[in-house]
């Protein structure tokens, strides 16, 4: 457990995630909020759905991601005669030695690549869904285990566009936080320009980080201390969605894991141990809203989920005091974990 006297792994943690962040940025013009997003989800131990129209730069950010860091990628384009077996892998049968034989599918690495997620039928998008969740594929009654650190980072184009299928509702769960790019502003663009206007900086990228320093870094963010208050604070942001007027799907037990794993991934990247009601907040919107279905009511109103989510986060109470130890429970001294609004002690 990380105490307040040993701030190595955090002083890593930001070394590292600052190397990162400069490699995924000089390929992704004008969008720092994104690439912070994209480095959240990674040390959460979760997954990210990039979402926007054509041409804005999604499978350039999920390369950008997976080249900087050194590990095996693999990258699945997504089409309506992608088959199940295509993704997870096959069994194929062994003249000389009379066996079975697996041969991996592209699921089988560190970083996976998914483009265009959404063309792809419901029966293979559910190839997925073992893999995302449990970090392991069953084929033919056999259990492989995917190595480690796992991430899938896939893109889609907007459902009303031609030729896609909505992800359903298990699929989008499992994401951990969706981000849209958007449009660069003119000055943005106007680098992209000049550093994209001859060759691609995608080629000249190196990796900044290596497999074994992500896996310290999640370790790292796992002993990040979340207090009761701001706990309770999430599960009642996530409860919320389940009972507002204007959503007939709420956020599951999932969403309010993924909300607390994201925030504490968040106060890492902040140089803190220890979460507040900030971390949560900054975090609501691209964790839930892509989990919830508005009413039809509040479609016809022009009422989208992350307009919900604004409006729980107002109506929510945010945790302003200090929670009290339960009677008979010694208070903590020295280098305990702080009780939330507790600063750590500072190092002399």
């Amino acid at each position: 457990m990380t105490t307040y006297d040993d701030r190595a792994s955090l002083t890593d943690l930001t070394a590292v995630v600052e190397r990162v962040r400069s490699s995924v940025e000089g390929v992704i013009e004008g969008k720092p909020e994104v690439v912070r997003l994209s480095l959240t989800v990674l040390l959460a131990e979760g997954h990210l759905l990039i979402e926007d129209v054509p041409g804005v730069g999604k499978t350039m950010l999920a390369k950008a991601l997976a080249r900087s860091i050194d590990c095996s990628v693999r990258r699945i384009q997504f089409t309506p005669d992608l088959l199940p077996s295509d993704i997870t892998g096959v069994s194929i049968w062994d003249q000389q030695r009379r066996d079975f034989e697996f041969k991996p599918g592209a699921i089988f690495a560190q970083v996976v690549i998914g483009d265009e997620i959404n063309r792809a039928s419901p029966k293979t998008q559910s190839a997925l869904l073992e893999s995302m969740e449990e970090r392991q594929v069953t084929i033919d009654g056999k259990t492989y285990e995917l190595p480690s650190p796992f991430m899938v980072v896939a893109t889609q184009n907007p459902v009303e566009m031609e030729g896609t299928y909505p992800l359903p509702e298990a699929q989008r769960d499992r994401f951990m936080a969706r981000v849209s790019v958007g449009y660069p502003s003119a000055e943005a663009e106007l680098r992209m320009l000049d550093v994209h206007g001859g060759v691609s900086p995608l080629e000249d990228l190196q990796p900044v980080a290596h497999a074994h320093e992500i896996l310290k870094l999640i370790e790292a963010v796992r002993d990040v201390y979340v207090a009761e208050p701001i706990r309770r604070y999430a599960v009642d942001l996530v409860a919320a969605t389940r009972t507002h007027p204007d959503l007939r799907l709420g956020a599951s037990p999932r969403a309010t894991l993924h909300l607390l794993r994201a925030a504490k991934a968040t106060a890492a990247l902040g140089g803190r141990d220890y979460a507040l009601p900030d971390d949560v907040q900054a975090l609501a919107v691209a964790v839930l809203a892509h989990r919830l279905l508005p009413t039809a009511q509040a479609q016809l109103n022009r009422r989208t989920a992350e307009q919900v989510v604004q409006d729980i986060l107002q109506r929510t109470p945010v945790p302003t005091d200090r929670p009290q130890a339960p009677a008979g429970t010694p208070r903590q001294s020295g280098l305990g974990r702080p009780e939330f609004g507790q600063q750590p002690p500072r190092r002399r």
